[in-house]
């Protein structure tokens, strides 16, 4: 089968990188158990974790905009999610840059470039100033999951 390929493996695991909540944090080891070199699986994984991050910061707003006029329970959601990204937005606002590093740094649920993505398109950050961060603190993140997972000898 396909899925069980190089190219497979490396689809698969990008594609792991790019759904939220589990982004790079599980799209690596799950690229390594695929078969995958612990550096191929970082390299995919932080290519899948921010290809959506463009997406995010410039159109989520139209997107929840959208989904608010849809139903009464998708603006329950939305609600949760805005409430979600203006808890974090101090970090970021106090800190600058390095805040938004920061928060997409940490490989801990509720962090992550979803979420990072999310708080600039809150905060109307342009891409242009959020896309950095958020790409040092993927890059980060890869390092911490991979040396919390594998250990220091395997990643350096």
């Amino acid at each position: 089968m396909w899925w069980n390929s190089v190219w497979g493996n490396l689809l698969l695991t990008f594609l792991v990188a790019t759904v939220p909540v589990i982004e790079l944090r599980g799209a690596i080891p799950f690229g390594v158990a695929r078969g995958l070199g612990i550096w191929t699986a970082i390299a995919v994984s932080v290519l899948g974790n921010l290809l959506p991050v463009p997406f995010i910061v410039l159109f989520i707003r139209n997107v929840f905009s959208w989904l608010r006029k849809r139903h009464a329970r998708l603006n329950d959601l939305v609600n949760r999610l805005e409430a979600r990204a203006e808890g974090k937005e101090d970090t970021v606002r106090r800190y600058a840059f390095w805040g938004l590093v920061l928060l997409v740094a940490i490989p801990l649920p509720g962090t992550g470039a979803w979420t990072g993505a999310l708080v600039a398109a809150m905060m109307r950050m342009p891409l242009r100033k959020a896309f950095p961060a958020i790409a040092v603190g993927v890059v980060i993140a890869a390092v911490v999951v991979s040396v919390i997972t594998y250990g220091a000898t395997v990643v350096f």
